[in-house]
């Protein structure tokens, strides 16, 4: 079968790999279109190892697809998107049947395979982490990203009043376009938040950027609010003091979906499933599809991604 491989200069190359075959409660899928995610320019890069039991040279953390083989709970056939810990861009991957996911009718196989990585990671992270409530104010920094983009609809959907950040001012009028209730840039945010709140803050901010933000962060989170750190695109280290996170009760969490247990990436699914799945079905939750590329032209969809130019997502059609 035809893959994308990794390089040991970080080069990408389709080449010809074995296909996989699928172990007991494991199902075979043919896969026809897989999403790009910051995860995957990171392993190229030599800076995002993948877990054991993923390939350590073809990338790919989500996908939709087809059934060619199922084990008990699925059948061939059938049309479904899931997540994995490695190597979604190839024409097949063997998968346990606990981390797919019937694509509902409406549904193309290109948003399907946008879906998994950015809706399941919001749902875990502001639900399950940050134990987000209907009606609450929520920060969400490169809103324009296919994480921050699926924040903004998830929350919306829940009655949430939604900021967001972006470097780019193109960005940020697209946003603007779709729904978002303030958008900035990240060198303002801290004031213009606290004057839309008159002082009172967000109650969950939702960061893929990391040790650049945080005071900031904790300066415009409300007492009692919650801060989920996605990623550290802008540095791991922090130094500050500790006491306005004790004065404002603050709670801080960090989370990561790939490198969790079968158990836990199943928990997640199945959360995922039952609270937003319905609103995938009713057509309120839809990815925004910025750019899709055959797996041959790889390559500039990983470009595209490093210049940071898409608003949405890039997904590799195979």
């Amino acid at each position: 079968m035809k893959a994308l491989r990794i390089g040991d200069a970080g080069e990408l190359a389709i080449v010809d790999v074995p296909k996989p075959k699928p172990k007991p409660k494991e199902a075979l899928v043919r896969i026809l279109a897989a999403g790009l995610n910051r995860a995957d320019v990171s392993q190229r890069r030599g800076k995002y190892q993948a877990p054991p039991d993923a390939p350590a040279d073809i990338p790919g953390l989500e996908f939709a697809g087809v059934i060619e083989e199922a084990a008990t709970r699925l059948q061939p056939g059938q049309r479904v998107f899931g997540l994995t810990g490695g190597g979604a861009q190839a024409e097949y991957i063997a998968i346990p049947e606990d981390l797919l996911l019937a694509v509902p009718d409406g549904i193309s196989d290109i948003e399907a395979g946008a879906i998994p990585e950015a809706y399941v990671t919001v749902h875990d992270a502001l639900f399950t982490q940050a134990a987000l409530q209907r009606g609450e104010r929520l920060l969400v920094h490169a809103v324009a990203s296919g994480v921050g983009l699926a924040a903004l609809q998830v929350a919306k959907a829940f009655g949430c009043e939604v900021y967001g950040t972006s470097r780019s001012p193109e960005k940020l009028e697209r946003v603007r376009s779709m729904g978002v209730d303030l958008a900035c840039g990240p060198d303002e945010f801290e004031q213009r938040i606290g004057s839309a709140t008159h002082g009172e803050g967000v109650n969950v901010i939702l960061d893929p950027v990391g040790g650049a933000y945080f005071k900031s962060n904790c300066k415009v989170l409300a007492t009692c609010g919650r801060l989920v750190i996605l990623s550290t695109m802008g540095g791991s280290n922090v130094e500050m003091s500790l006491a306005l996170l004790m004065t404002k009760r603050l709670r801080v969490f960090g989370t990561m979906l790939r490198n969790r247990s079968l158990e836990e990436k199943t928990a997640a699914m199945r959360a995922f499933a039952r609270d937003l799945m319905p609103l995938v079905e009713s057509g309120q939750l839809k990815p925004v599809i910025a750019a899709t590329y055959p797996l041959e032209r790889a390559t500039e969809a990983y470009e595209m991604m490093e210049r940071n130019r898409n608003v949405g997502k890039i997904v590799l059609v195979l």
